[in-house]
């Protein structure tokens, strides 16, 4: 197509899975564009919260793989500069034993121990994990992507067939259920409360015996309350009682969070699969797709173990 050299990668989706994948090919030399529908900014990453640790995602060996892949290039960020958006942040996972984690952590978080009964009212394991601030990550993997010869183009992509590059890479995340099609991919809604921050500086995840969540990430930005986890649910407004049962929730496990003031309101759908998609098929006219979605609420904590798979087939 216009606009397109036969040597090309077009990347199609422009959140944190295709910009990250777009970038480990730009950065070995591939010329690439990543088609977005949305601007970066305005993504279902943008929403995200965003703490690295494997969330509702499968095949697991395979997610474990990526995940820590992904964990040391946060800590490469996290140590050499803060404009990508990345820290390193000790909190507290709840509801989860030591025992269920430490065989494939093991040696990779050191710092992850059990909590004691003065850091947390249950079970709990402690650990410093990245903490990533996605309005600042999103536009520094751009600005990276851009630095390294890539091209971002805002357009809409109704079929694959309208991709005249030769490599086409498939990271459009809940939109691969209509662009695939692929039925098996649906929303999981997520929504957030935004409150001035009280003076907490530790993330906390947790579960009531309801399964309700409550967590807090403290970003610059303001301190990030959820949650929601809605199956099959596609509104992006904001619901009222659902944000003050959030802040409740959170106020329950943090009293100062009761009064702190509400700066916003975020909805995102999680794009999920029963697993995440990563392979590649010939299309029709000879072309090769590669397909990298499905991620869930763990496209952060995965994003670039896959992002490195994806080039590999792309290049293979």
């Amino acid at each position: 197509m216009a606009g397109e050299r036969g040597d090309e990668i077009v990347v199609v989706g422009g959140g944190v899975v295709g910009l990250t994948t777009a970038v480990v090919l730009a950065e070995r030399g591939r010329r690439v564009r990543v088609w977005t529908r949305d601007s970066v900014e305005a993504t279902t990453s943008a929403v995200a919260g965003a703490l690295w640790w494997p969330y509702r995602i499968e095949p697991v060996a395979s997610a474990r793989a990526w995940a820590l892949r992904s964990l040391e290039v946060y800590r490469e960020l996290a140590a050499r500069s803060g404009r990508s958006g990345v820290r390193m942040v000790e909190g507290v996972l709840g509801e989860t034993r030591l025992d269920e984690v430490d065989a494939w952590l093991a040696g990779r978080v050191p710092e992850l121990r059990a909590t004691s009964a003065g850091e947390y009212p249950g079970t709990g394991v402690r650990a410093r994990l990245p903490l990533i601030d996605m309005p600042a990550h999103l536009p520094w993997l751009r600005e990276r992507f851009v630095a390294a010869g890539g091209v971002v183009e805002e357009r809409t992509v109704s079929s694959f067939a309208e991709v005249g590059a030769p490599v086409v890479i498939n990271c459009t995340g809940l939109a691969a259920r209509e662009l695939v099609p692929d039925e098996s991919v649906t929303p999981v809604r997520g929504q957030l409360v935004v409150v001035e921050n009280p003076g907490i500086d530790t993330w906390l995840v947790s579960s009531d015996a309801a399964g309700e969540h409550a967590y807090m990430f403290p970003q610059p930005g303001g301190l990030v309350l959820g949650g929601t986890a809605e199956e099959d649910a596609w509104s992006l407004e904001p619901d009222p009682a659902t944000a003050e049962a959030i802040v409740r929730r959170c106020a329950a496990l943090r009293p100062e969070i009761a009064g702190a003031r509400v700066l916003a309101h975020r909805v995102g759908l999680r794009p999920t699969r029963p697993a995440v998609r990563l392979d590649r098929e010939p299309l029709p006219d000879g072309r090769m797709l590669v397909h990298n979605y499905g991620h869930g609420g763990a496209g952060v904590t995965v994003a670039w173990g896959c992002a490195e798979e994806a080039a590999g087939l792309a290049l293979a």
